[in-house]
């Protein structure tokens, strides 16, 4: 008998791998002699990068996190060594931030466009960004920032970072 698992990651607890490696414990002592593939997946959120950059090379940025906090968020460079994925949570995830502190609206995703910027210095030609499992709502405008854009409000001055400074925005500014 062959069993495929292929789990998703369970939120805050187990990643994808973790889950494959438990399933799998519990189908080999029901069914010691069953052949077993594992296949973590992901649905864009946590784990994704590990899904998709599989073979490639993988990167360390030193970026602010959500809420603004200097952490260290991993990137990937396919094997062709021309595309590159970001898996937004790994710089603007809600594992990132404390349940007391979550509030989408003051969270930023600027670390996920300093994590885009490395990529483009390391030769990315192509850039795939997945989107799940983050804690913001700023509709990637802290990202933009990152990468030269600026949000500002009817007096030309920046809007605050997060979503709730997008109430304030009248301009963006791409000519950096």
């Amino acid at each position: 008998m062959k069993i495929v698992i292929a789990p998703d990651s369970f939120k805050e607890s187990l990643s994808a791998a973790e889950a494959c490696r438990w399933i799998e414990s519990g189908v080999r002592a029901a069914l010691p002699r069953a052949r077993v593939t594992k296949i973590p997946l992901a649905d864009g959120g946590e784990g994704t990068l590990d899904a998709l950059c599989g073979g490639g090379k993988t990167f360390r940025s030193k970026v602010r996190g959500p809420l603004g906090k200097k952490i260290s968020a991993r990137w990937g460079m396919m094997r062709d060594g021309r595309t590159a994925v970001v898996e937004m949570a790994q710089a603007s995830g809600l594992p990132l931030v404390p349940p007391s502190k979550r509030n989408p609206m003051t969270a930023g995703t600027y670390g996920t466009g300093r994590q885009i910027a490395d990529a483009l210095d390391h030769g990315a030609k192509k850039i795939i960004l997945t989107l799940g499992g983050v804690a913001t709502s700023d509709a990637g405008a802290g990202m933009a920032r990152a990468l030269g854009y600026r949000f500002l409000d009817d007096d030309e001055k920046e809007i605050p970072e997060g979503a709730a400074g997008l109430a304030r925005l009248s301009r963006i500014d791409a000519s950096r």
